[in-house]
């Protein structure tokens, strides 16, 4: 090491710090004009660099997830005795993850939450189109928690049931699985209850024209009807420019209608504009019929998208969306 350093600063003139790195690893290794690998090397790196972001970015999420998870792991610790005395342990580790998962909306996102008073004072169902990811729905829940002491449970997909160390953040979270009579007995117990009907497919295979994939699926409109409550229409703005999928590749469309796990690889995480709306909603009807009330509700949703998404989605517009104001048309 100090033979290489010596060699380094020796001579008429000295060399830059690359230049004496690239003596110094010939000298160990041997190899001749390591230099034009070297160079060759940071090339590819350079090349391949916007690539690797938009696969890494998504993990800022994951970490976060976990983040969380560890957070109610040491207050669930730390509040164990005070557990038995109380009828919610979990309502200061709900504010905490609340300000968590809003700052970060804030500072990522510039995320903004409008018709908020459209939500009933009683229970609700909550039914939203779904990005690739459901972190616009993580922010709705946390901003709603701030703004109105309220919780919104919703329902999830049976594989999140069994991703390692997500069991105590479902609980905080007030995630559900289902059945229909799990749904029923969440709203007539006065909570708001979310879901997003295209699932898992729609998360997929939806693409930047904000297609609505909820096939011929109904539950949620007799889950409604059984309750009597009424529907509550939601979308996000720019939520498939945030994160997009690589849904559109044939053999991942297949290999997931036959294993039905959410194989396919997504990517983003850009820092663009994200802004919930929430429509008016459609009250209880007791004459409807589930078959018209899923319309009636895709048809509200649509709207939603019509009115506030430009379509095709673009993220360079998305992103500059945050440099913008927005209009009092909502």
């Amino acid at each position: 090491m100090t033979v290489g350093n010596e060699s380094c600063t020796a001579g008429l003139t000295s060399m830059s710090y690359l230049t004496c790195l690239t003596y110094i690893l010939e000298e160990w290794t041997g190899v001749k004009d390591i230099g034009d690998y070297l160079s060759y090397a940071f090339y590819i790196l350079w090349l391949l660099f916007p690539l690797v972001i938009v696969f890494v970015l998504p993990g800022v999420i994951v970490i976060l997830l976990y983040v969380s998870i560890l957070w109610l792991h040491i207050y669930k610790r730390k509040n164990e005795i005070k557990e038995a005395y109380s009828h919610d342990v979990w309502i200061g580790a709900s504010e905490v993850l609340a300000t968590l998962w809003d700052g970060h909306g804030r500072i990522w996102h510039g995320y903004e939450l409008h018709g908020v008073e459209n939500i009933p004072q009683g229970p609700g169902l909550v039914v939203f189109y779904h990005g690739a990811t459901p972190v616009d729905y993580i922010y709705f829940s946390a901003r709603l928690h701030i703004m109105k002491k309220r919780r919104c449970r919703v329902v999830a997909d049976h594989f999140v049931f069994r991703l390692p160390g997500f069991r105590i953040l479902l609980e905080v979270f007030g995630v559900i699985h289902g059945p229909k009579e799990a749904c029923v007995r969440t709203l007539e117990k006065g909570h708001l209850l979310a879901i997003a009907p295209g699932g898992v497919r729609e998360a997929l295979f939806s693409d930047e024209m904000y297609t609505i994939l909820w096939s011929d699926r109904k539950g949620f409109a007799q889950v409604a009807i059984d309750a009597k409550v009424p529907i509550i229409p939601m979308f996000t703005q720019n939520v498939r420019e945030g994160f997009r999928t690589l849904g559109g590749i044939r053999i991942l469309r297949s290999l997931y209608e036959r294993i039905r796990l959410p194989v396919v690889p997504l990517y983003g995480g850009f820092p663009v504009k994200l802004r919930t709306f929430i429509g008016e909603p459609i009250p209880y009807e007791p004459n409807m019929t589930a078959e018209e009330l899923a319309a009636k509700t895709k048809a509200a949703v649509q709207a939603l998208i019509e009115k506030h998404q430009k379509i095709p989605g673009n993220i360079f517009r998305a992103l500059m969306e945050r440099f913008q104001t927005q209009k009092k048309e909502d």
